[in-house]
């Protein structure tokens, strides 16, 4: 039998991709994803076979600004900054690879991230320059009710009411750290950080708190929604190509430094 290599480094890449192109990030068949375009450019330069682990999963034209994701590769000492550049000059235009790190054998993409954010961008009046990165929105929300429904957030942990069903999780339970609706100009955006997230929570959110914010139910029917632990009983998603996952923390820990 061939002898097995044991021996691999693990490593983190930093990137970016506009989801407008890709049927979301996890290989499926018959559809183009960030996960496969970033294994085939990373077998063709390592002559490897890579496989590559992501922080989460993203739903078809979904963005993100800022996603990291692991390989283990036989290539013990890359130039990390001169692969980065091959790795960019593979890939077409809607993925950039921002960095690749060094990390200890253990660290995980998904598993090991602290907290992520995400920002679901509106705008409220017809961009042709923004069409695929906000969704237009037909009227004036009111953002002091909307945020005041953002703080009631921060009193639960079970977000049943905002996860798509039949989804195979253990709980439906995340820890909110931050939600808040900012608006300039024409331009509004919702901001979330929690420790995880379920499948579809943040575009519920915005569809629900949306609901709130054009008067159509109140703060109280709100945090009834939310009691329900019911998806039927809140609003619709809203569409994919507003929303960006937009940071990801990880410990200090599981990075390895160089001196």
């Amino acid at each position: 039998m061939p002898k097995i290599n044991t021996l691999l480094q693990r490593y983190f890449i930093e990137l970016a991709f506009k989801g407008t192109n890709f049927h979301g990030w996890q290989v499926q068949p018959n559809a183009v994803s960030v996960q496969e375009c970033l294994e085939t450019a990373l077998s063709t330069i390592t002559r490897e076979i890579i496989a590559v682990t992501g922080a989460g999963r993203t739903d078809t034209g979904v963005h993100a600004s800022y996603f990291v994701a692991h390989f283990d590769s036989e290539k013990l000492n890359l130039d990390l900054p001169v692969f980065a550049h091959k790795l960019n000059s593979f890939l077409n235009n809607d993925l950039v690879i921002f960095s690749i790190s060094k990390v200890h054998s253990e660290a995980h993409a998904r598993f090991d991230a602290i907290s992520r954010t995400y920002i679901y961008r509106m705008n409220l009046q017809k961009d042709p320059f923004s069409l695929e990165t906000s969704w237009h929105f037909f009227k004036q929300p009111d953002i002091d009710l909307m945020n005041a429904a953002s703080r009631i957030l921060f009193e639960y942990t079970d977000f049943t009411s905002f996860s798509k069903l039949h989804t195979e999780v253990k709980t439906n339970n995340c820890k909110i750290y931050l939600a808040e609706w900012t608006q300039s100009g024409k331009k509004v955006v919702f901001t979330v950080k929690a420790d995880r997230f379920l499948r579809n929570m943040v575009r519920a959110l915005v569809g629900t708190m949306l609901e709130v914010g054009i008067g159509k139910i109140s703060l109280d029917e709100f945090r009834m929604i939310i009691e329900q632990k019911d998806r039927s009983a809140a609003g619709l998603s809203v569409p994919a190509h507003g929303l960006f996952l937009k940071d990801i923390e990880y410990p200090e820990t599981i990075f390895k430094r160089t001196v």
